[in-house]
């Protein structure tokens, strides 16, 4: 579904000429042999001036990625941006072009979980005028380039993704329809779907096992960076908030807070619900501290679902080798008191507001 820039749908190789053959039969275009880039490599390439367009669909990058000057960047460098999104975001801040979304109530279609359950989603409530949902979008902006889709229902997207892939070669929405779900893979229309991959052997005999070699984090803690740093997220957000944060009738966190262990905050002389300034090679933000045994002395915690906060323009572009994957998880920072006279107006809100969630 091009969710993997080095794959096509189902994990299928992009170099295999049964699939080309294949996909050339049923839409009458050559599939593309050349892989695409991974996000980090986007970033990099829309700086180098490669990238001159870029399409972003329900992903608040300008929010969530790391290193966040470089990202930032990168967007600025694009020559034409378009966001799609439910909501106005970070990231169309920097859009040339903003398209609004539908919501998962305001279209038909389907999810599919990490128990690769695909299960039927169904139109509750028509969207505000003039919105589309997103798969129509899609298909008319490729009518518009000189590749039609004529697509009436997302029915028989899933229809072409069946003859396409064999993993979901027996899934419609037929069956869909009828069913609690179904798990891909489903090689056959009579097929019930695998409940438990690989139960008794592997699609491709026996498993091999490599050994990787370790590699240390992209940096470590120093003497100017004394800490180690790990973001994610808390049970009362999603990701970078943009559904969770606009929502009054659940009680949720306004702030994102630094957990760091009692020995250094009483090391370091700060109080609960103090704000500092933590700061790493690329960048700094504004949190406030609360004392937490579940951070080991020397680490520090925090999550990213308030913009306000810029947490990810603290972390590098340090990335697994293979998958690209950023190191969310190991940034060298050092935390200092904020002094009331560097604030200027609008920061010194943004405190107040901290300060106040955090009494709450």
């Amino acid at each position: 579904m091009g969710c993997l820039p080095t794959y096509f749908a189902g994990y299928q190789s992009l170099d295999d000429p049964k699939l080309a053959a294949l996909h050339q039969a049923i839409t009458g275009r050559p599939l593309p042999t050349k892989r695409g880039m991974k996000t980090p490599d986007m970033w990099d390439a829309a700086i180098a001036g490669r990238l001159k367009g870029l399409w972003i669909i329900g992903y608040d990058v300008a929010q969530t990625d790391p290193n966040l000057k470089k990202v930032h960047e990168a967007l600025k460098q694009v020559e034409f941006l378009v966001v799609q999104d439910l909501f106005l975001c970070e990231t169309t801040k920097f859009a040339h072009l903003v398209l609004p979304g539908a919501s998962f109530l305001e279209k038909d279609g389907t999810f599919t979980n990490l128990e690769r359950r695909i299960q039927r989603i169904r139109k509750v409530v028509e969207p505000p005028h003039g919105i589309l949902p997103d798969w129509r979008v899609v298909c008319e902006v490729s009518t518009r380039m000189g590749y039609p889709m004529p697509y009436r229902h997302p029915s028989e997207i899933m229809d072409e993704i069946a003859m396409l892939t064999p993993m979901f070669a027996g899934v419609s929405y037929d069956r869909l329809d009828q069913h609690t779900g179904l798990q891909w893979p489903v090689p056959t229309a009579m097929h019930e779907g695998t409940a438990l991959m690989h139960q008794e052997t592997f699609p491709k005999g026996k498993a091999h096992f490599v050994a990787i070699e370790y590699l240390p984090p992209g940096e470590a803690a120093s003497k100017e960076y004394p800490f180690v740093l790990t973001t994610g997220r808390i049970l009362q957000h999603y990701n970078c908030g943009a559904q969770t944060r606009r929502t009054d009738i659940l009680e949720l966190v306004d702030t994102d807070v630094l957990e760091m262990h009692p020995a250094d905050m009483e090391r370091l002389q700060l109080r609960d619900g103090e704000v500092v300034r933590v700061v790493s090679a690329r960048g700094e933000a504004l949190l406030p501290v609360v004392g937490s045994e579940r951070v080991m002395s020397g680490h520090l915690f925090t999550s990213f679902h308030f913009p306000a906060s810029t947490v990810n323009s603290l972390l590098s572009s340090s990335a697994d080798e293979s998958s690209k994957c950023p190191e969310y998880k190991v940034s060298a920072v050092r935390v200092e008191p904020i002094e009331r006279d560097e604030l200027d107006p609008e920061d010194e809100a943004e405190l107040r507001h901290m300060r106040r969630q955090l009494i709450t």
